[in-house]
């Protein structure tokens, strides 16, 4: 019997006492989690953001991961020094890890243990502490929020402020979330921004939320502007005409001046309760996932016929091709009703006139590019791969620019209809240099205004270096005029990393971020399931 889901757990990380691995600074902290449910592969769960110049650091992103009681689940958890924007931490200072089990922590309310590194010894006096905490609720607040006049700590300038928002639990103060850092500011307007109900006050309307304002110092000492406590039930009194407004006390500062009124005033603009649907909400409410595959028929692959070609198919009857459309595409499948799939090659001389082509359909029929199944796309590959010629150069923005193209519709029928109808998911299978990174930069930033995501898998054993800084996970990816990406739609991953794993593993890590990234979207145009009865916004 399939193992049944009991829950869903999120995972608060703190760390204390970290090595100090930077010269005439402290380190810059980020936590990765890893988990291996079979065997010996280790897959990423994810990563929190990373703390500047901090040895002990409040991690405020949480990992969040699905707890099932009859599965013993281990758990990796890294600590990393950041010296780069490499999304690889080979090349980043380690400062230490732990392994537990999900069910140790969710038996301990709170778990610390000291930092060992790689040969086992203690990692300095360094600990990492973990708490877990049960998901019930699945609503969000979502917040808009400014301050006026706030105190400058800065002897240059202005101050750069930031707020920090804290939950009461009988453990003390925890962090639920940190805006980002306006610069040079006393009036700051803040992006909005949302924080899980959970996070904040556990669905409890009238428990004390705690808002610090700070401002933001390179080297880590933050200077504290103010603090003040609320409710979300006070909080929710906002509106743009009539502000929820809080005056930041500084204590310190109020104890030694005799007129001291405040250090600033924080105005919460708007502050809405939200329901966020979750993965399953929108497939079990009849959201359909589109799969289409693109391969890379490029020259560097090599001569098919020769057992060196990546494109070579050997006796077996397999090449990591097959292997990535096999291994992604019998999970991917299953959210696909009509089981058909657009499939597609790019970078060869295509008959009747040997012209270059950077989208053909792999059975030669524009009209109509389906394939039948996983097979079908499989069999579709073989007849075509004797008919072409492979050439160059590799580009992707055709076919990112060509699933976008239905996507777009999409968007326009999911808005009419005010639901999560359609999402799409390109899996492009390429074995390495990128020729148009520019344009498929572009394509990438206007295709994360879409429902669809990317998939990059890397074949053989080039440079995929362009490939990891197109994957958003070390920041924003910028088109070449400097545009941002609205979300992170990218997911790359080197096949040659699961060569020796088992089947499952490549899959699990590929379509890691796919459901995050088809509930980020549909929350965030407010685009309910399509079968659903309940209201999107049901506070």
């Amino acid at each position: 019997m399939a193992a049944q889901c009991v829950t869903k757990v999120e995972l608060s990380v703190s760390c204390d006492n970290l090595l100090d691995k930077d010269v005439g600074s402290k380190s810059d902290p980020l936590c990765v989690l890893l988990m291996n449910t079979s065997g010996t592969q280790w897959f990423e769960v994810g990563r929190t953001e990373q703390v500047q110049n901090c040895l002990s650091p409040q991690f405020a992103k949480k990992f969040v991961i699905d707890y099932y009681f009859e599965l013993v689940q281990k758990l990796k958890f890294g600590v990393y020094d950041i010296d780069n924007k490499t999304i690889d931490l080979s090349d980043d200072d380690f400062l230490g890890e732990i392994e537990c089990t999900v069910g140790q922590i969710v038996s301990s309310k709170k778990l610390t243990r000291p930092l060992v590194l790689k040969n086992q010894k203690p990692a300095g006096k360094g600990t990492i502490s973990i708490t877990a905490e049960e998901i019930k609720d699945n609503r969000v607040v979502n917040f808009e929020v400014e301050a006026r006049k706030l105190d400058n700590k800065d002897l240059f300038g202005k101050s750069d402020p930031y707020l920090e928002f804290y939950k009461q639990t009988d453990r003390g103060w925890q962090l639920a979330h940190r805006t980002e850092v306006i610069k040079n500011n006393l009036n700051p307007v803040w992006k909005p921004f949302k924080i899980p109900m959970r996070s904040l006050c556990n669905g409890d309307l009238e428990k004390p939320i705690k808002v610090e304002c700070y401002d933001y110092d390179n080297d880590g000492s933050h200077d504290l502007i103010g603090i003040f406590e609320t409710n979300l039930s006070k909080l929710q009194e906002a509106s743009r005409t009539t502000p929820a407004e809080f005056e930041c006390i500084n204590m310190k500062k109020k104890q030694k001046k005799k007129h001291y009124k405040n250090s600033g005033v924080v105005s919460v603009k708007s502050c809405q309760v939200v329901k966020e649907y979750t993965f399953l909400d929108y497939i079990m409410g009849g959201c359909q996932i589109n799969f289409t595959v693109g391969i890379d028929f490029t020259g560097s692959n090599g001569d098919p016929r020769s057992p060196e070609s990546l494109h070579y198919i050997s006796p077996q009857g397999f090449n990591e091709y097959l292997m990535a459309i096999w291994s992604v595409g019998l999970v991917i499948q299953d959210y696909d009703s009509d089981k058909m799939f657009p499939a597609f090659g790019f970078g060869a001389q295509i008959p009747p006139s040997w012209q270059v082509s950077h989208e053909f359909p792999l059975n030669f029929n524009p009209a109509n590019p389906f394939c039948a199944g996983i097979q079908g796309v499989v069999d579709a590959y073989r007849v075509c791969l004797p008919q072409v010629k492979l050439y160059g150069p590799t580009n992707f923005s055709p076919i990112i620019n060509h699933v976008a193209k239905f996507a777009s519709e999409a968007a326009q029928q999911n808005s009419a209809a005010k639901a999560a109808t359609q999402y799409f998911v390109l899996l492009i299978i390429t074995d390495g240099v990128i020729t148009d990174l520019d344009e498929t930069r572009n394509a990438i930033v206007n295709a994360s205004r879409l429902p669809m995501s990317v998939i990059i898998v890397g074949v053989g054993g080039a440079d995929f270096s362009a490939m990891e800084f197109l994957d958003g996970d070390d920041g924003t990816l910028r088109s070449p005029t400097g545009q941002p990406a609205i979300r992170d739609i990218v997911q790359f991953v080197p096949f040659r990393k699961f060569q020796n794993a088992p089947k499952e593993a490549l899959a699990q890590c590929v379509l890691a971020e796919v459901p995050q990234q088809v509930t980020s979207y549909f929350n965030t145009h407010n685009l309910r399931p399509p079968n659903d009865p309940t209201p999107a916004a049901s506070p």
